[in-house]
Order: structure tokens, then C-alpha cells, then sequence
């Protein structure tokens, strides 16, 4: 009886648990993996972005939601991330937030070709006309504009590109190609009622209980979107994504490429001081990867870099301010047209390039100078101090004797037939321990 006992509380017990373990599952619903967007759309968030596609489609997450706060980016980069969206396994949702944000140029693109389109109050979309580089900006006539042809071909094909992302997500085609060729802007309601856009949520938990259920369309085939309850986990980009999206700003890779520069050419004025080499060459290194990411007009890096060899010049030469005036005249202009592009948001303002060439010039009118002069300067202690000091002759010099130096008494050779005592002498060179004098 008591073995009946036993396995009847036994098997009592293992119910109890299997029903407490299958509640568990019923409440977990799965989980939905977030990214964060924020900035200009380059290399980096590109790398970033396909890395959270793939843990996401490897964790098993129900879907992929990417917050976005853009105000546009490269064309190459936007691709990539475009295409790696239209090539996911599972549903990717771009969801413009927070309250401000915007999706603007290369962000609009992205927009369309979610799975899910999303955005939050008070946010907007639009201005995709496509960035042209190498047009001029604002008084930067030195730059050469496209012509009509060229800007209608890139027009036409960024059209045809966000018309075909629209009409393979059912959304609307003629909004669409407007925001290409008209750079119009819609609020998160009139993209909704253009059917631009699917959804308008006010937090993430609400977007995910309104695309629970939506049917999309996955490279493999139509599959439903499965978010109600399901749990919010993060990627943010780690350290050195995070870095290199930060350095990647043109202003910052601007004040490297000058930073480094002076750095290095501060440790070839002043040899042995160690630490501004060691800043300069990363600082370089850094402005160099910086640089690679963005649209660089190389004619105006190579005026930056000659203005340097200008600046260095003009302290080996002392050429009275001429070259000196020269390397800011080609700083400024290569400053004026380094970034290739028109858009504001890839380009250097006009503080960032005052306070770079005036702290530069000061610098290599000051410190530089001053220590190359400080190199220049006759050695006032040790052997080569002696050179051209002042003693008097305590004996005849006839033409040897001695000779009072700086309180000391030195065995001296004269050079210049016979010098009496009390004469002044000078030091014109050292012979061993014997000092080779001339009359003063």
C-alpha cells in the first residue's frame, strides 16, 4: 500500500510541474530583437545593421524592428542595408522614432523597403532626392556642378529604384517616386493616409501588437507577422561600432586629419618628445579610415597637404610670411572643396574650417618656431657651451699657458701668435682637455 502511496504522489507531483512548465511556454511568446539608428547612414551602420539581421535570424527571434533618426547617408551604404533587409529570413520593421525624428534621403529608401513601415507621432519622411557628389556648395564654386544629363540619370535611376521597393511592399508608387524627384516631406499621419508608411505607433509595445498578424512577403514566401507579447531585446552597437560611427562625422575626421598632422610635424621640429608622434600617427590613421567613408574631393585633401609643406617650409627658409601666407591661402580652399558633395550633413561648416586653419597657423607661427629656434640655439652647458665663451689669460700665452674660464682654470693654446696675461681671450675650439683661444 505504501509503494501505491508513493507513485500516486509521485505522479501527482510530475503533473503539477509539467502543467507549471507548459503555463511558462504559453507566456513566452518569443522575442523581438531592436536596433538603433541614429545619424548619417555610412560603412558602419551598414556593418551593423547586417550584423543584428543575422543574430536575429540565428537567435530565432519572431522579428527585427531597426529605430531610425537619419537624415540621409551614402548611396552604397543604403543599398547594403537595403538589400540585406529584402534578403532576411525573417520580418524586418523600420520604425522612424523617437517623437522628432526623421527618415529623410537614404532613410526614406530604407522606409520603403521594410517589411513593416512605422512611425512614430510627430516624426517625418521625404526629401530623397538623390545627393550629387562633386556638386558645389554655397560659395564653393571651385567644385565642378554635374551636368543636366548626369542629374537626370542619377534622378531616374533613384526613381526607379524606390518605385520598385514601394510596389513589392504594396505601397504607394507615385508618393514615392515624388519624394525622389519633388524632395517632398510627409508627417507620420499624411504617410499613413498616402499609404507610404503601414503603421503609426507611439512605442514599441504598441507597434508590436499592430503588426502581430500583417502577412509580408520574406524572400522565401508570405509569412505572417508573430509580435503580440513577445519580449524586447536590444543590440546596440558595441564599442568600436560606436566608435567608428562617431569618428566617421566629417567634422571629426576634418580636425584628426589636422590634429595628426601637426602632431607629427611638432615631433620632426622637436625630436625625442615621444607622445605627439605617437598622437599624430593615430590620429592620422583614424582621419584615414574617417575619410575613406565619406565623398572626398582628393584635389582638395592634396591642397591641405601641400599647405603643410608650405608651413614647414616657410620655417626652414624664414621666407618673411610669403610661403606662410601661401599655406592658408591653399588650406582654406582645399578646406572649401575636401568634402564632395552638397549635402549639409556630409560637409564641413565654415566654423570648423576657421578655427582649424587659425589654430594651425598659430601653431606653426608659435610652438613650431619656437622650437626649431630652441634646436637652432648654440649649447650653453657642457663641451659645446665653451665654444665662443669669454676668459682671460692668466699667464703669457706664447703660445701655450692658462687660462681663467667661467671660475675654473684651463691649460690653453693660443692661435694667433701671443696673447700677455690679462688679456681677454675667446674659446674657439677644444683640443682634448686644452682650450684652442684667440684674442677676444
Amino acid at each position: 500500500m505504501k509503494v501505491f502511496r508513493v507513485l500516486w504522489l509521485a505522479q501527482i507531483v510530475f503533473w503539477i510541474i509539467a502543467l507549471l512548465f507548459a503555463s511558462v511556454a504559453r507566456a513566452d511568446e518569443g522575442h523581438v530583437d531592436v536596433l538603433r539608428v541614429d545619424g548619417i547612414i555610412n560603412p558602419v551602420v551598414a556593418g551593423y545593421v547586417d550584423r543584428g539581421i543575422s543574430t536575429a535570424e540565428r537567435d530565432g527571434a519572431r522579428a527585427l524592428v531597426i529605430e531610425m533618426n537619419t537624415p540621409g547617408g551614402l548611396d552604397t551604404s543604403m543599398r547594403a542595408i537595403i538589400f540585406r533587409i529584402l534578403n532576411a529570413q525573417l520580418p524586418v520593421i523600420v520604425y522612424v522614432y523617437p517623437s522628432g525624428s526623421r527618415a529623410a534621403s537614404a532613410g526614406a529608401f530604407i522606409m520603403q523597403s521594410a517589411h513593416v513601415a512605422a512611425m512614430a507621432p510627430n516624426t517625418s519622411m521625404g526629401s530623397a532626392h538623390p545627393v550629387l557628389m562633386g556638386q558645389s556648395q554655397p560659395g564653393q564654386d571651385e567644385s565642378p556642378r554635374p551636368d543636366d544629363d548626369m542629374i537626370a540619370k542619377v534622378t531616374n535611376d533613384a526613381v526607379s529604384y524606390i518605385k520598385g521597393l514601394a510596389d513589392i511592399r504594396g505601397r504607394n508608387v507615385e508618393w514615392a517616386e515624388r519624394m525622389v524627384r519633388e524632395s517632398v516631406n510627409a508627417t507620420e499621419k499624411e504617410s499613413l493616409d498616402l499609404n507610404a508608411i503601414d503603421i503609426v505607433a507611439d512605442d514599441i509595445p504598441s507597434l508590436l501588437a499592430q503588426a502581430d498578424g500583417r502577412q509580408v512577403k520574406l524572400a522565401a514566401g508570405m509569412v505572417p507577422v508573430q509580435t503580440a507579447n513577445a519580449r524586447i531585446v536590444r543590440l546596440d552597437m558595441n564599442f568600436i561600432e560606436q566608435f567608428l560611427h562617431i569618428i566617421s562625422d566629417p567634422n571629426i575626421a576634418y580636425i584628426l586629419l589636422f590634429l595628426g598632422t601637426n602632431a607629427i610635424i611638432y615631433e620632426l621640429a622637436s625630436p625625442g618628445s615621444i607622445l605627439p608622434g605617437v598622437v599624430g600617427v593615430i590620429s592620422l590613421l583614424l582621419a584615414f579610415y574617417s575619410l575613406g567613408t565619406l565623398p572626398v574631393n582628393y584635389v582638395g585633401l592634396a591642397l591641405i597637404v601641400f599647405a603643410f609643406i608650405l608651413f614647414i617650409a616657410e620655417i626652414k627658409v624664414q621666407s618673411s610670411g610669403v610661403l606662410l601666407g601661401g599655406g592658408i591661402l591653399a588650406m582654406v580652399l582645399g578646406s572649401m572643396i575636401m568634402m564632395n558633395t552638397d549635402a549639409p550633413y556630409l560637409s564641413v561648416p565654415w566654423t570648423t574650417i576657421a578655427g582649424a586653419v587659425g589654430g594651425t597657423s598659430l601653431f606653426f607661427i608659435f610652438v613650431v618656431g619656437k622650437a626649431r629656434a630652441a634646436l637652432q640655439r648654440q649649447a650653453v652647458t657642457g663641451r659645446e657651451g665653451l665654444i665662443g665663451a669669454i676668459g682671460e689669460a692668466k699667464t703669457d700665452l706664447a703660445p701655450e699657458g692658462t687660462v681663467l674660464l667661467q671660475g675654473e682654470r684651463w691649460s690653453a693654446l693660443c692661435e694667433d701668435g701671443q696673447i700677455p696675461a690679462g688679456t681677454r681671450v675667446r674659446v674657439v675650439g677644444l683640443q682634448g682637455f686644452t682650450l684652442l683661444v684667440r684674442k677676444a
